[in-house]
């Protein structure tokens, strides 16, 4: 009886203390669920400026750039590094393999291999070579990620202000259904007037059910490219607004051939290449070999021997037609990599001078004629209509081709503006602290 009472009562508290553990993982559990949670609700207001500072920042893609550079750089040390000495010892005359008390000569030597000192710079001067060309692809890594920061808050600011543009289009649709139902009720319209701007309506509800998805996936792109969790609730402080011309092209042209990295890169590489070729010439100079050996015989005073040691290139044309000839050929397809990389990027700047042109002269005509003249149109079927002039398909219509002509300065805008962000990044610099400083949107 008291050993089934004992057993009862270990059951009992077993299963108080399992329940007490699930729930206290249970309470863990929903703590950290409560903390993510607040963290993706909490709003992050950032400016264009502030999201390309924390994409330099936080970006992923930056941290491996920025791991190669450093190997690169420790790649250098090692180059510059002086030949170690070596050190050895050995006991002659054992009886055994290591009866070592049973030897009558023991003998220390201390070596070292010392080059030529040229050779020490030239090895240098080469790994900064692939040093500067690491660091210029770094360079290009970082503008890729401003470029591509630029497009992804331009694609959340156009999601946006779509967004407007459809609340707008909402209300109007909204307006027209109560100007028709007036209509309606007074017996001058059809019912199928009604009809028809209650479909206007809920195109316009549906239109804004698909903006949702738009701007989250929006924010998804801008959060990654700032290294945030995707889910994270993110806001646009700037508005898209119509930049200022760039500058002439032959100033682009000058600066591009100065600044842009791949270009850059590719002279640190001819550099490296030239230094390498040096060196691979110094196989006549051959390195010396230096060595000190004590030795001393059991009862008999130490012996020093000393010794000096070159290695002979008799065998010169392995060498030319080796080393030699690939340094050179190594020089003579960097010499034309760096051609052709000048006309890739004289090719890009053109390309890219003439997209932001001709888009900044699109978005200005869609925001001077086209978005005034559908806005007028729409204004005058809609007060036609008020008076008994027109039909409601006519206003229906008016009203489309102006939330058209809206949408498609929501994309100007945003072409414009992505367009000048990659005229800079074609440029290889920012070719005006005030490209972004234009007119204001309307």
């Amino acid at each position: 009886m008291d050993h089934r009472f004992l057993s009862y009562s270990s059951a009992r508290v077993g299963r108080a203390c399992i329940g007490a553990t699930l729930l206290t993982l249970g309470a863990s559990v929903t703590a950290r669920a409560q903390r993510r949670d607040t963290t993706t609700t909490q709003v992050l207001r950032v400016t264009r400026e502030d999201a390309i500072k924390q994409a330099l920042t936080r970006n992923p893609t930056l941290a491996v750039a920025r791991a190669q550079v450093a190997q690169a750089q420790a790649r250098v040390t090692q180059a510059y590094a002086l030949p170690e000495p070596s050190f050895g010892a050995s006991v002659v005359g054992q009886t055994g393999a290591f009866s070592w008390h049973s030897g009558n000569e023991t003998d220390y030597s201390l070596g070292i291999t010392v080059p030529f000192p040229t050779k020490i710079a030239l090895q240098g001067r080469a790994a900064k070579g692939d040093l500067g060309s690491i660091d210029e692809s770094y360079t290009l890594q970082k503008q890729l990620v401003v470029f591509q920061t630029n497009q992804a808050y331009d694609s959340l600011l156009v999601s946006l202000k779509h967004r407007q543009d459809l609340e707008e289009a909402r209300k109007l649709s909204q307006e027209f259904l109560d100007k028709t139902q007036a209509r309606y009720n007074a017996g001058t319209v059809a019912k199928l007037d009604v009809v028809k701007a209650q479909v206007a309506l809920a195109q316009s509800e549906n239109d804004l059910i698909a903006n949702e998805r738009g701007v989250a996936n929006a924010r998804a792109g801008l959060n990654r490219m700032l290294g945030r969790v995707l889910g994270a609730s993110i806001d646009a402080a700037d508005s898209l607004t119509i930049p200022s011309a760039p500058p002439e092209f032959a100033e682009l042209e000058a600066l591009a051939m100065q600044r842009r990295p791949e270009l850059r890169g590719l002279a640190s590489q001819q550099a490296g290449a030239r230094a390498s070729q040096k060196l691979a010439q110094h196989y006549l100079i051959p390195d010396v070999d230096l060595s000190v050996t004590r030795s001393r015989i059991n009862g008999e005073p130490y012996e020093y021997e000393t010794g000096i040691g070159v290695s002979l290139p008799i065998f010169f044309w392995q060498h030319q037609r080796g080393e030699v000839a690939e340094a050179r050929y190594r020089s003579n397809e960097l010499d034309a990599q760096y051609r052709d990389m000048a006309a890739q990027v004289g090719e890009d700047l053109r390309n890219a001078y003439a997209t932001a042109s001709t888009s900044l002269r699109q978005a200005i005509y869609i925001r001077d004629q086209l978005v005034p003249s559908a806005r007028e149109a729409y204004r005058i079927a809609s007060t036609s209509y008020t008076l008994g002039g027109s039909s409601a398909l006519e206003v229906i219509d008016a009203q489309r081709t102006l939330l058209d002509a809206q949408t498609q300065y929501s994309a100007a805008l945003a072409a414009v503006n992505d367009a000048m962000a990659d005229l800079e990044r074609a440029t290889g610099a920012p070719f005006s602290s005030a490209s972004r400083g234009g007119s204001n949107a309307r």
